[in-house]
């Protein structure tokens, strides 16, 4: 596994290095946004920790370049900045994880593990519940011809409801199903990304909602075709 640190501190960039190659990756740092989209779009790299406060392009905008480049390798965001509106920001932009310094050594390879494998188990397929489609390969959701695409994490997300619709998930089964059982997941995260898919099937024009059910979880309601 190769993992690509993108950290203007070099001090940090060394201690990240030295965490992930203890754990059996291949690590390689460079230290601007600009540097880090030109390397992470190599295709070269399983996973990649991605600082937000970096020269030349900042960590939100480097995600979104990789993602309109159509990159899909996982993005864990790693920063200091840990306000609810820059985690929004991060992940909408299209990480797939936000963790914020100073964190743990255990937690980041628990997150990077999570990741990884659910990227190796991943096989493209065609989900589909109501008039929703979801393509594991190019992470598309898609209502008849309009289309949107998702970040890992918010592939993950949607993919429970719609193998499960009209199921009720309780937070701790979508944090389980989505990022992996040992993972640590805030409730407010999940609420974040139930947020972001509500919109995108707004966006869509889709008949399908996400509901809450209060007290317990979300489900999906699901829409005839």
């Amino acid at each position: 596994m190769r993992a690509l640190i993108v950290e203007d501190d070099a001090k940090l960039a060394d201690i990240l290095a030295h965490i992930l190659e203890r754990d059996g990756y291949e690590a390689e740092a460079v230290a601007d946004g600009a540097a880090g989209v030109e390397y992470a779009a190599s295709g070269l790299y399983d996973v990649v920790v991605l600082d937000v406060m970096l020269p030349q392009v900042d960590g939100f905008e480097a995600v979104r370049r990789l993602r309109a480049q159509g990159v899909a390798t996982p993005v864990l965001m790693l920063t200091a900045l840990g306000t609810v509106p820059d985690k929004i920001e991060g992940l909408d932009g299209g990480a797939d994880a936000y963790m914020t310094k100073p964190f743990s050594p255990q937690e980041l390879l628990a997150r990077i593990r999570a990741l990884t494998r659910r990227q190796a188990a991943e096989a493209p397929e065609v989900i589909s519940a109501g008039d929703l489609t979801l393509d594991a390969g190019s992470y598309q959701l898609a209502c008849g011809k309009e289309s949107i695409p998702l970040s890992g994490q918010e592939f993950a997300v949607a993919q429970l409801f719609l193998r499960n619709p009209g199921r009720t998930l309780t937070r701790a089964q979508i944090a389980s199903g989505a990022w992996g059982p040992e993972v640590p997941v805030e409730d407010n995260s999940i609420d974040a990304y139930v947020s972001m898919l509500r919109k995108k099937l707004r966006f869509l024009g889709s008949s399908a909602q996400i509901q809450n059910e209060r007290g317990v979880g979300y489900h999906l309601v699901q829409a005839l075709p």
